[in-house]
């Protein structure tokens, strides 16, 4: 079984940064890739942002410029950083990962969500 926790959402003012983590914990061989979601107040799940094991990124066109994800292999970490934010970013953030056991067996997680919110 594999854990994925975020951290680091909260409050923030329009124009603001923030900077989410998701720490990954458990039966966990190799995280193939890691990604985050969001679901804005009642919309449906959209990706954010995905990254290989290799370091190879993608975007939603929506955060481009303005948030970079980035991990750290050897602490099973993933983070997001979040810059310019604007209100159209008030969402829950999951973290995501594609994860092959020690058992071999390949399974895709989801973590709790954590809470951002972009007001003034």
């Amino acid at each position: 079984q594999v854990q994925l926790v975020e951290s680091g959402g909260g409050l923030v003012q329009p124009g603001g940064s923030l900077r989410l983590s998701c720490a990954a914990s458990g039966s966990i061989f190799r995280i193939n890739y890691m990604g985050w979601y969001r679901q804005p107040p009642g919309k449906e799940r959209e990706l954010v942002t995905t990254i290989t094991s290799g370091g190879t990124t993608n975007y939603a066109d929506s955060v481009k410029g303005r948030f970079t994800i980035s991990r750290d292999n050897a602490k099973k970490t993933m983070y997001l950083q979040m810059n310019s934010l604007k209100p159209e970013d008030t969402a829950v953030y999951y973290c995501n990962a594609d994860v092959t056991s020690w058992s071999n067996s390949r399974i895709n997680y989801w973590g709790k969500g954590t809470l951002v919110t972009v007001s003034s």
